[in-house]
């Protein structure tokens, strides 16, 4: 039997990608045939290769000409085989890299339109701040009613608004608990509190948009907790609680027009 150098990884590697010639492959499958682990794991390795072929099946561009600049010609290449594996290895690196990039590249890194992110971010703030201070029974707001013009001066200054109010919401059944300061969409935003004469309690956001844009009323909805809210100029704004749509848009049009244009 003619005496061969033990198989390498590399070899392994290059059996898995059909890279050998026929006499390496022969004694790599000899070498399995011996060695029950390791073609236990040369056929992980096939596998997973077979699962990437499918995955990318749809997208592949490459052509046989591809593989012949990159794989090894004939018996007197076997010597810089390893560099040849390495530079398979960048290959295949670079194919996958390049696929997912054009397929997912665009969804990725295309930015959203800044009036369309912000108008995404102000409900789901507004939802998340009724969810946090309307459940609180000792400290749901910063400053109380009994406090209302110091409120508006307050957030009116810290928001830039120096002709701020307070929405009287009274006509509705809704008496001002109070307010706070809180971040709206990575910004100072203001925010106040109401609540019935059964204890429901809604929130009225306002916010900062530096689009200075504007928009109509819009609804969205989570769970039981429902919201309106719009953007004018460069103010935005958002009513949230847990009531009827129909109530809830009747205080929004209420904050409308009570509120700074």
């Amino acid at each position: 039997m003619t005496d061969r150098s033990p198989v390498s990884e590399e070899q392994l590697h290059a059996y898995v990608d059909n890279l050998l010639d026929e006499v390496d492959r022969q004694h790599v499958e000899t070498f399995l045939g011996e060695n029950p682990e390791a073609a236990e794991m040369v056929a992980d390795w096939q596998s997973q290769n077979d699962g990437l072929r499918a995955a990318f099946a749809g997208y592949e561009k490459s052509t046989s000409a591809d593989l012949q600049m990159i794989a090894p010609k004939g018996r007197k290449a076997s010597r810089s085989r390893a560099g040849h594996l390495s530079l398979v290895a960048a290959s295949i690196a670079i194919f996958a890299l390049g696929v997912l990039g054009g397929h997912y590249g665009p969804a990725l890194f295309e930015k959203p339109e800044p009036l369309q992110a912000y108008a995404d971010a102000l409900p789901q703030e507004a939802h998340n701040a009724f969810l946090v201070y309307a459940s609180e029974v000792r400290h749901p707001v910063e400053v109380f009613a009994d406090q209302e013009a110091h409120l508006a001066a307050w957030l009116g200054k810290r928001l830039s608004i120096p002709d701020l109010k307070v929405p009287n919401l009274q006509s509705l059944g809704f008496r001002l608990v109070g307010g706070r300061l809180l971040p709206v969409v990575g910004a100072a935003g203001a925010m106040f509190m109401y609540e019935d004469a059964s204890g429901q309690r809604l929130t009225v956001i306002v916010g900062r948009n530096p689009q200075n844009q504007s928009t109509s009323f819009r609804f969205a909805s989570a769970g039981d907790v429902e919201t309106f809210y719009w953007i004018d100029g460069d103010l935005a704004y958002a009513v949230t609680g847990e009531i009827s749509r129909a109530t809830l848009q009747k205080v929004a049009e209420e904050c409308y027009r009570q509120f700074p244009s």
